[in-house]
């Protein structure tokens, strides 16, 4: 006997069954969510490249990185560590608050962190002024072709992302959710020892047009089925 694409054989569990665990939404296999699942892990992995450019940098950097330096300085913790850590509770407490979570978001959580660690392990401590501000200058454009790559895989966003959307739901304007979440993490950052600069302003003001930039030169992937 044979099966439409759209008909369940018997004693199998329903397609949206399978879609849905603890309220992440899982995919079927197949060969263009294949090439999303890459696109993501490429773009996930610049992204984590990117926010160890300003590390390196040591001139300042953007605020939750601010206050992953911060944690980590206090813990004893790589900075990679406290950057899935912290995740991991976004994600918990949005799970917590029935908000749409995707692969994208745990992938988020995890890879960022681990390529800041590798990246940070890779790239010896500079000294050389003129080599840090470059490292800078480079961080932004990088992140902004991770965004791009990101983004496109159409994934599900990432946990910070997230709070703002679970902020929004709830009747917070999103600029002022963006805005009090970040300033709040960039002021505990600092307090506890992060390094905010000349950098945090520069990727303040280049993160943003280097995204719309890069977004509109890397088409996303569709996401309907047999494509």
């Amino acid at each position: 006997m044979t099966y439409r694409a759209d008909q369940t054989p018997p004693g199998a569990a329903p397609l949206e069954a399978t879609r849905n665990v603890l309220g992440f939404r899982l995919l079927p296999f197949d060969a263009p969510r294949l090439r999303r699942g890459v696109l993501l892990l490429v773009g996930l992995y610049l992204f984590g490249v990117g926010l160890a450019l300003t590390i390196e940098a040591d001139l300042g950097a953007d605020p939750w990185t601010v206050f992953h330096q911060g944690v980590a300085d206090r813990v004893g913790a790589s900075i990679g560590t406290i950057t899935i850590a912290t995740g991991l509770a976004i994600i918990s407490l949005l799970w917590l608050l029935r908000e749409p979570l995707g692969v994208g978001t745990i992938g988020n959580a995890i890879v960022v962190g681990v390529a800041i660690d590798v990246t940070l392990w890779m790239i010896p401590d500079l000294s050389n002024l003129a080599l840090r501000i470059a490292l800078l200058a480079a961080a932004p454009l990088t992140i902004g072709v991770a965004s791009g790559f990101y983004l496109g895989s159409k994934c599900g966003p990432g946990p910070r992302d997230g709070l703002m959307t679970a902020l929004s739901r709830r009747g917070v304007p999103t600029w002022l959710g963006r805005t009090g979440v970040e300033m709040s993490a960039l002021l505990v950052g600092f307090l506890l020892g992060g390094t905010v600069g000349l950098g945090t302003v520069w990727m303040a003001l280049t993160i943003g047009p280097c995204v719309q930039f890069f977004l509109k030169r890397i088409p996303p992937l569709p996401t309907g089925a047999g494509q």
